[in-house]
């Protein structure tokens, strides 16, 4: 068996780091080759990152939260020869490595609690691997070897017998109570008390992540005796599982997390929930004595009453608090990219209004056979169109500007990108060869991607390519704005809400239904009557759907 450190990998082109959004896998976890581990954000898309090992998870050296440099370690497998290694196995393996290479100084010969006496041998000895298979992560049989424990005679609370780290203390903790000779010893003795259940020892871990040298190797002095099974975690814990989210509510109210009554167990240490730590906050505002109140340690009732006062005053000093939003991922990526935009290509907004009357009738003729083909169609299909169309007309929108080289680049593609409304931010994924495909088609994959960037499904590679920009503001509401260019394109077209606004017609102002148009350009590559006259070209395909037909 060999351990393996897995790197984060280049998750899309660009990419220098990512912030590590959820672990997919716990230590001790089987995986298999391609299967995910994690959940990464990147500058560009939420993508999961897959195991390059079949084996067992060793460790997990990243918390959920952290921003990750490409190239730096964030997981461990332990595999075997063929990289792929069968878990029990693996867990006999395991117990075999332990005894060969960690075994205890003095002579042992001691075997599990329903073993017979064993005579100590002349030699260093090490204890037999039970006959019952042991399951444990990784971490607790490291912290076995290191306490000289047995693995194969602590008692697991975890589902099936799972032995913890937790169990791997207390029984340690409980041999030492009895002042009976450590597991492995070469004197002969009773065998070691039951273990203490998990609530009576710390891990010493303060995260669900197990870091390099985090395993506590002191016992504690007395053992304590066990709590009933279904009672409440006791408060003033050392150790308390929580997920980021949980601690930053717990921080918000002013809420000591190790303080907070839970039930709820992962891998045999108690676990917090959001829930928990409001139920507490709030019943310690009220000092109430329902569960959801804090258990006092030997306290006194001025004591009580104190710690009562406490709790509310931070929990009023909170109200109205300022709240930090870490400013990283598709946030920062949007930021920078805008203020490059803004500061880079001067901005010229051209704003122009046209009449859709013949383009809601056409859609509203098509929308039967569209929904028969299973396909919802928007206007944005025909807006692409008509995109397409000026775009061939005035190549200079569809282009890019190489300062470094003095050179203007037409595109001869026609990808046009999306903007996305998400609640990471805005995303423009790419409809690429728009001019190649039917108006079912662009339908169908403008609602595909869209609900994909919303889900956070994308990939970084189906929003690079663009070569024009549309952003659709007029679904949340407004009919003008001024869009920012979608830098390094030089074009991007914003569509306000289509409406019935006031139309001069034939000398008569008549409601019809409109659509606000906002173009911003670089000035740098497009003149302001380029701009204008592109605007014209997309407005006569709207204003007549019949010549999309030739597009």
């Amino acid at each position: 068996m060999t351990v393996e450190e897995f790197r984060l990998p280049d998750v899309g082109e660009g990419v220098a780091e990512g912030e590590l959004v959820s672990w997919l896998v716990s230590p001790g976890d089987r995986v298999e080759e391609d299967q995910p581990v994690a959940e990464v954000e990147t500058d560009k898309a939420l993508v999961e990152v897959p195991s390059s090992y079949d084996g067992l998870v060793e460790e997990l050296f990243v918390e959920e939260g952290d921003v990750v440099p490409v190239g730096d370690v964030i997981i461990s497998f332990r595999v075997d020869e063929d990289g792929a290694a069968d878990e029990a196995d693996a867990v006999e393996t395991e117990d075999a490595d332990a005894g060969a290479t960690e075994a205890p100084e003095t002579d042992a010969g001691a075997t599990d609690t329903d073993a017979t006496d064993a005579e100590p041998d002349a030699t260093d000895a090490e204890p037999p691997t039970p006959s019952g298979r042991t399951f444990a992560p990784p971490s607790a049989r490291r912290l076995a070897r290191e306490l000289g424990v047995d693995i194969g005679a602590v008692d697991g609370s975890g589902p099936g017998g799972r032995v913890s780290e937790a169990d791997v203390r207390a029984h340690a903790e409980a041999a030492d109570a009895d002042d009976g000779p450590t597991v492995g010893s070469a004197d002969d003795g009773p065998a070691p008390k039951p273990a203490p259940t998990p609530a009576d020892t710390g891990s010493g871990r303060k995260s669900a992540v197990n870091k390099r040298g985090a395993s506590e190797s002191d016992a504690t002095d007395d053992a304590a005796p066990a709590p009933d099974a279904d009672a409440p975690e006791p408060a003033g814990r050392d150790t308390t599982l929580a997920t980021p989210a949980t601690r930053k509510v717990a921080r918000e109210l002013g809420v000591d997390i190790d303080d907070v009554p839970t039930d709820e167990r992962r891998d045999g240490e108690a676990f917090v929930t959001g829930e928990h730590v409001r139920a507490y906050a709030e019943g310690s505002a009220s000092g109430g004595e329902d569960g959801s109140a804090p258990q006092p340690k030997a306290l006194d009732l001025d004591d009580t009453t104190a710690a009562t006062d406490a709790a509310t005053d931070a929990e009023a000093t909170n109200v109205g608090a300022d709240e930090t939003v870490p400013y990283r991922g598709v946030r920062r990526t949007i930021g920078k990219q805008m203020e490059r935009s803004k500061y880079t290509a001067p901005h010229v907004t051209h704003h122009d209004t046209v009449a859709v009357d013949a383009l809601v009738e056409a859609r509203e003729e098509l929308k039967p056979k569209a929904e028969a083909a299973g396909v919802s169609l928007t206007y944005m299909p025909f807006v692409m169109k008509a995109i397409v169309a000026g775009l061939k007309e005035y190549p200079s929108l569809n282009s890019e500007l190489r300062e470094d080289d003095e050179e203007i680049v037409l595109k001869g593609d026609y990808n046009l990108g999306i903007a996305v409304a998400t609640d990471a931010g805005l995303m423009v994924p790419v409809v690429e060869n728009v001019d190649e495909k039917g108006l079912f088609e662009l339908a169908e994959e403008v609602s595909d991607l869209a609900s994909r960037a919303r889900d956070r499904k994308i990939t970084a590679a189906e929003m690079q390519g663009g070569t024009f920009s549309i952003t659709n503001f007029g679904a949340i509401g407004g009919e003008y704005a001024t869009p920012i260019i979608n830098y390094p394109e030089t074009a991007i077209l914003g569509l306000g809400a289509i409406e019935e606004r006031p139309v001069a017609r034939d000398g008569e102002v008549v409601a019809a239904p409109t659509l606000p148009l906002s173009l911003s350009i670089d000035h740098r590559v497009i003149d302001g009557a380029v701009a204008a006259e592109f605007a014209n070209t997309v407005m006569e395909h709207l204003e007549h759907p019949l010549l999309l037909l030739t597009q």
